[in-house]
């Protein structure tokens, strides 16, 4: 017991102590400042037809619980699911495979610790809800239940189910981090559009917010008194939105099923857990290596006395870039499974025979999001790989090393948008085409100063995860590649965006070469 529990107290400590929590954190509070707009907002979250409720204390809630349950649940998959990679890398996990913990503990332990994480970000965004409260309520008194009851059964359940999430895919998929991603984000995108009509289909919710809504449906029929399918926006609504009107909303009864099965939902992830820890390797990792050896030298080691140094070629000292931009591209391309460039070829296929606003709109987020493990380790592989002292004390790290890595992902993220940009320049839609250049430029240059600020990659994956979903479902604020229309000055924007991220991770790394 005293194993499992310093095992959750160190993996809690270690990742709440990390730069990329901190900012992930702030970015949460943030973010979460905006679940109830202010009263004279120009966007909506939450909103039933031009209705949306009094802010009583139900309304901030449930409206603040739903927005968390359904935000974090996008974000905390990446945020939470490298806990066992973390150990391989570290070599902790050779240390605790030596212990009598045993599988079903250690996974557990695991479990709790993500979740650890996710319910502190949950804290702050509750006590968030409750200072807004106070600052925006309509008069009405402060009612601690009705913030509480929708958190623990909508909110933390949900939590719960992506902490075993991230540890099953890491049992199962470890090697395949592309894989974790495409995975987590089908099944994301499935539970989203997944419609429950009845009490009992309620209950297989996982984020549970579902049945919260059907109730705001119903209590804007009685209001309106029709009988027709009401529509919900859920999300950002953004610009001059019509002033809604305002109904009571005193929080839900929830049925006992629905109730119970948050509950179940909770034992389902522990049995998983139980199910599938005879499974964990438990750091028993063969590292395959390919050794070519030559078969004369071996039998023969008078050989070693025959070699001529005069007629080894001379090694050259040269100070240009492109051997640089060589190495990097090669890296790039030789990345992970070779498997996945069948995916990246599809897409292109892709980009080059589907209608034009959904090559664009689409599929190209999808594809370049394909590429985040290749991207977010832009500026971090050297401290990854503990090379960063030789790396950064070789000849202009900042002009030749810093922008040969740049230059090359660019490169990449260009040459899979090329299907799309010949068809765009055919159609003479130059400012598309503008529009997919800075796209690229921008989210390469976001990659690299996320990386240097926070030393990792797991920042830049959960921020590239929420604007790929985001593109997806049509939000045009985070639109980076033109896929929107936009107005005159977007271009002018992305391009001073870009200039002022350039110059900032320059003036970082070379900020940190000097110390």
């Amino acid at each position: 017991m005293k194993s499992f529990i310093n095992i959750i107290k160190s993996d809690y400590l270690q990742r709440t102590r990390g730069y990329a929590f901190l900012i992930t954190l702030c970015a949460s509070l943030a973010i979460s400042y905006t679940f109830v707009p202010e009263p004279n907002a120009s966007y909506s979250t939450i909103r039933i037809a031009d209705y949306v409720g009094y802010y009583n204390s139900a309304w901030f809630g449930y409206v603040t619980a739903i927005m968390t349950s359904i935000f974090l649940s996008l974000i905390g998959f990446y945020l939470v699911n490298s806990s066992i990679k973390t150990d391989i890398n570290s070599r902790v996990g050779q240390i605790i495979a030596t212990t009598k913990i045993n599988n079903f503990n250690y996974l557990f332990s695991k479990v709790i610790s993500n979740f650890l994480v996710l319910l502190t970000i949950v804290l702050i965004v509750f006590i968030m809800s409750v200072l807004l409260f106070f600052l925006y309520n309509d008069g009405y008194s402060f009612d601690l239940f009705q913030f509480i009851k929708p958190y623990i059964l909508i909110t933390i359940p949900a939590m719960f189910i992506i902490s075993v999430l991230a540890i099953v895919f890491e049992v199962f998929l470890g090697k395949y981090s592309v894989v974790q991603n495409i995975g987590f984000f089908i099944i994301f995108s499935i539970l989203m559009v997944f419609s429950p009509k009845t009490e009992t289909e309620y209950c297989l919710d996982i984020f549970g917010s579902k049945i919260v809504m059907h109730q705001l449906e119903e209590s804007v029929r009685i209001i309106t008194n029709t009988d027709k399918n009401t529509d919900l926006s859920i999300g950002y609504i953004l610009g001059n939105v019509k002033k809604p009107s305002k109904f009571e909303f005193n929080g839900v009864n929830f049925p006992t099923s629905f109730i119970l099965s948050r509950f179940i939902w909770i034992a389902i992830g522990i049995l998983i857990i139980f199910m599938i820890s005879p499974l964990f390797h438990r750091f028993n990792i063969k590292e395959h290596r390919s050794i070519k050896k030559s078969i004369n030298a071996v039998n023969k080691p008078s050989n070693l006395n025959d070699i001529n140094l005069s007629n080894l070629p001379k090694p050259q000292i040269t100070r240009s870039i492109f051997p640089l931009l060589k190495v990097e591209l090669l890296l790039l391309f030789r990345k992970g499974k070779k498997w996945l460039w069948i995916v990246n070829i599809v897409g292109m296929v892709l980009l080059l025979v589907l209608p034009l606003k959904i090559a664009h709109q689409m599929i190209l987020p999808i594809l370049w999001f394909l590429q985040v493990n290749r991207v977010s380790d832009i500026t971090t592989k050297e401290i990854t790989n503990n090379v960063h002292y030789f790396a950064f004390t070789s000849y202009n790290p900042i002009r030749r090393l810093l922008f040969s890595q740049i230059f090359s992902v660019i490169f990449l993220m260009l040459l899979l948008a090329f299907p799309l940009l010949i068809r765009l320049v055919l159609s003479f839609q130059f400012t598309a085409v503008i529009s997919i250049l800075l796209g690229g430029i921008f989210i390469v240059l976001l990659a690299a100063i996320l990386g240097i600020y926070s030393k990792g990659e797991k920042l830049f994956e959960v921020l590239f995860f929420m604007i790929t979903y985001a593109n997806i479902n049509g939000i045009i604020f985070v639109d980076y590649f033109g896929g929107f229309d936009h107005p005159k000055f977007y271009l002018i924007q992305l391009a001073v965006l870009i200039i002022i991220l350039g110059t900032i991770s320059f003036l970082k790394r070379k900020y940190e070469l000097y110390k």
